[in-house]
């Protein structure tokens, strides 16, 4: 009885080669992508692929990242994972591109901390990953570690300004615009208050409001009232029903999150002030939530997913050295009074 592999029983390069009836080196162009090298026809690379399968030959990966410098993995050093819905969206993304290019991510999460960040950063270094993604649950400015020269690096959804490397982030500012021009173009020009600004300097989504109010401005256009809360139901609803228990009175309410919305759904409806008869809702995240609220929420989208894949595509081109920043589309929702535009493009809301 014939016997095929290495003592340890494991198919071998060789042996999917005698199987297909090709050499050793075709097998090997074949199996490592490498087919543009040589003039190798799709019935032979069929074959050799075929016989792969049937042998149950796995390439040594080892082997290959000696040959060609590049252990395929990509590192991820990230705050949370668990509890970020978000961020969960830009590894999904980041995950699809590095397969289209043959790779797999490795994932660490730090939970914030300073220390555990600098040891994941030392490991991935340590394992010569072909590059490392630093990805924020938030958009906001962050500060790398040392022990990262010669390694590629790019940050998504956050920044080091500080730092020469490449990063995505969505367009908070555009977003904020968008935002505006929806309300100008449903002719809500008055009686606008903001709900959830942070305050915090951390955080860059700040700038939303900058948008929002740069463009509503060139309009003539002025917010009546910002109402600064944490971004959560919770808080949302409270600084809501205080100022409308006060006397105030909105013509439309400008949410920077889909969770504040929702508490300024309740707050609304207290009163009673329908939504959108009474009172328009617009709102910043396009999540799952929004398409879940009655009336359905109108939201400035962030486009984390292609974030992600963004991020993966730069890292891993040599030649790209650029930052980029993303476009946050509108999608419609119920929320906002007639005539309300279309969005500006086919993304689809996150979840």
């Amino acid at each position: 009885m014939s016997r095929t592999g290495t003592r340890s029983g494991k198919p071998t390069l060789t042996d999917v080669a005698a199987r297909a009836g090709v050499s050793a080196t075709t097998a090997s162009y074949i199996l490592n992508g490498r087919t543009l090298e040589m003039r190798i026809s799709s019935d032979t690379e069929e074959r050799v692929q075929l016989a792969a399968q049937e042998l149950g030959y796995r390439p040594n990966r080892t082997a290959q990242s000696l040959r060609t410098a590049s252990t395929r993995i990509i590192g991820v050093v990230t705050d949370y994972v668990a509890g970020g819905m978000f961020s969960a969206r830009i590894l999904a993304g980041a995950n699809a591109a590095a397969r289209q290019q043959d790779h797999v991510l490795m994932i660490g999460e730090t939970d914030g901390d300073t220390r555990t960040t600098t040891e994941l950063v030392h490991e991935f270094v340590d394992r010569q990953v072909d590059g490392l993604l630093f990805v924020a649950r938030t958009t906001s400015s962050i500060r790398l570690p040392q022990g990262l020269a010669g390694t590629r690096v790019v940050t998504v959804n956050c920044i080091d300004t500080s730092s020469p490397y490449p990063s995505v982030l969505p367009d908070d500012r555009g977003g904020g615009r968008r935002a505006a021009e929806a309300l100008i173009g449903a002719g809500l020009t008055d009686g606008i208050v903001v709900v959830g600004e942070d305050t915090t300097t951390e955080a860059l989504a700040g700038v939303r409001v900058d948008g929002l109010v740069e463009r509503l401005a060139e309009d003539g256009v002025r917010v009546a009232a910002r109402l600064e809360c944490p971004w959560n139901l919770d808080d949302a609803y409270g600084a809501l029903a205080g100022w409308l228990d006060r006397g105030g009175r909105p013509r439309a309410v400008v949410c920077l999150n889909d969770r504040v919305a929702w508490g300024v759904y309740h707050a609304l409806a207290d009163v009673p002030l329908a939504v959108p008869g009474e009172v328009s809702v617009i709102s910043f995240d396009g999540s799952e939530l929004g398409r879940w609220m009655r009336p359905t929420l109108a939201s400035v989208a962030l486009p984390f997913f292609e974030m992600g894949q963004e991020a993966v595509r730069i890292l891993l081109d040599p030649a790209e050295k650029e930052s980029v920043v993303m476009d946050m589309p509108l999608l419609p929702g119920d929320s906002m009074a007639a005539p309300f535009a279309a969005p500006l493009s086919g993304v689809e809301r996150e979840g």
